[in-house]
């Protein structure tokens, strides 16, 4: 049997593939090539079971990879809080009713008007790795909370941070302690693994480094209040990658068996693991040549405009992909090249995929496990506009609705919230979610999720709050 034809034996979707967003269900979107459709559904299910997985979690997601306002709205009212890098990243969340107080800046390096600002709008919690990093929050944000980030082993994600954060585990102890010389709080202990982390014991060596810095500052009188996991939770591209209940099995045992007590805050950065999955981006055929021999395919979509992974991985990092052809799983299929629509020759996405040898212009290209680092690194390059994202989802058993999101840099006025008298009791808001804001991400993701959790009476700073997820 040829590569082709056994290629061809075994062709379906993912399983991993939103049923919302099969083939037919594109077809239908009436929208202009190329776009992002995300299923928000699918976003609500996979926080529903990064929190079901790791009992006492509070995810805090990191933005970074997806920052739509109909992805951040959802997330908000499933009870999320959000980790930042920018200060920019941080107005966009109180646009749409964000309280900055339930917010991580886990940048270990910022810019002092960056640390002011954030203060100012009452986020008090800062991540540092550095000497010079404290002096800065000690000068521009007095009396703060800080959380170190450790340097651990990532050498087993696709996409290593080490060397560029992360403080010596033989440094961590003393920096913790001049943090306490400087007024600031000695508040937590943070790490990453990697983002596309693929072996789980990469957690529990980082958790075991936390807990050996944890007992160390307990000698010093210093008990820390948060263990970030930071990020790194895979998701299902074409590669296999450890399956959730496996990582979160190795990271409770870790939890039990490594540190010298539990932490008032486990906190989590998920970021990919959450919202990967949960979006196709659909791009038209522009051309087919072959050229020296080898199929080339020219898609409305590249590297620059949307798929700039595929760049950073030097052609290791594979999507699953499917076409809009109804004879895609009857016709063999034959290698192709598939590049991008600018000039530039290194907008080159996939070498050698193998796709319907029916294949032509004017045939979309559906490419998998879009939802993470494609609207956020998409540029205007060569004059080519990134992606819209278009929003799906619905009740489970109801026909999916299709959104696209506003032009617009920010979310329209809202009208003004109904009085908690008016408001049934089923749908209480987040109590990090400003009640202006209901109305408007009500209207955005009613339609995506269950109703929201009753009101949660906040406790004091700085403390999680009692059944938060």
């Amino acid at each position: 049997m040829t590569a082709a034809l056994a290629d061809q034996a075994r062709l379906d979707l993912p399983g991993h593939w939103p049923a919302a967003l099969g083939p037919r269900a594109l077809a239908e979107l009436d929208a202009q090539t190329p776009f992002l459709a995300v299923d928000l559904s699918t976003v609500a299910d996979r926080y529903a079971a990064f929190t079901a997985a790791i009992p006492g979690i509070s995810p805090f997601y990191a933005m970074k990879c997806n920052a739509a306002q109909d992805v951040l709205g959802t997330l908000a009212a499933l009870g999320s809080s959000f980790e930042v890098a920018s200060i920019g990243e941080l107005r966009m969340l109180q646009e749409i009713g964000v309280d900055p107080a339930e917010v991580l800046y886990s940048n270990p390096v910022k810019a002092p008007h960056a640390i002011a600002a954030a203060r100012a709008a009452g986020l008090w919690r800062f991540s540092f790795d550095s000497e010079g990093e404290l002096y800065k929050l000690a000068q521009h944000a007095p009396g703060a909370a800080v959380y170190i980030r450790l340097r651990v082993d990532d050498s087993t994600s696709l996409f290593p941070l080490s060397r560029k954060f992360g403080a010596e585990a033989h440094e961590a102890r003393a920096l913790m302690l001049l943090a306490r010389e400087l007024g600031l709080e000695p508040y937590g202990v943070t790490f990453h693994v990697g983002s596309q982390c693929a072996t789980t014991s990469a957690w529990r060596q980082a958790i075991a480094a936390a807990g050996a810095l944890m007992a160390a500052l307990q000698e010093d009188g210093v008990h820390l209040r948060m263990l970030d996991l930071g990020g790194g939770f895979p998701s299902r591209y074409v590669e296999r990658v450890p399956p959730l209940d496996q990582i979160a099995g190795t990271i409770n045992a870790a939890l039990e068996e490594l540190l010298p007590y539990r932490p008032a805050l486990l906190a989590a950065e998920p970021g990919r693991h959450l919202v990967a999955e949960s979006a196709v981006m659909v791009t038209t055929v522009l051309g087919r040549e072959v050229r020296a021999g080898e199929n080339w395919l020219y898609v409305d979509v590249g590297a620059y405009n949307g798929m700039m992974e595929t760049q950073q991985t030097v052609q290791q990092w594979r999507f699953p992909l499917w076409t809009s052809r109804t004879d895609h799983a009857l016709v063999p299929h034959v290698p192709f090249t598939v590049t991008g629509p600018s000039c530039d020759s290194s907008d080159t996405m996939f070498y050698g995929v193998n796709l319907p040898a029916t294949i032509e212009v004017g045939d979309r290209l559906y490419i998998g496990s879009a939802g993470a680092y494609t609207l956020s690194y998409a540029s205007h390059f060569n004059g080519f506009a990134p992606p819209e994202p278009v929003f799906v989802g619905g009740p489970a058993g109801t026909n999916a609705t299709v959104q696209r999101i506003p032009s617009q840099p920010h979310l329209p006025s809202s009208p003004a919230a109904p009085s908690p008298a008016d408001t049934p009791s089923h749908l209480g808001t987040p109590s990090h979610l400003g009640t202006a804001s209901l109305a408007a991400t009500a209207s955005r993701v009613a339609t995506v999720l269950p109703p929201a959790p009753p009101l949660r009476a906040a406790g004091p700073p700085g403390e999680a709050r009692a059944g938060r997820r």
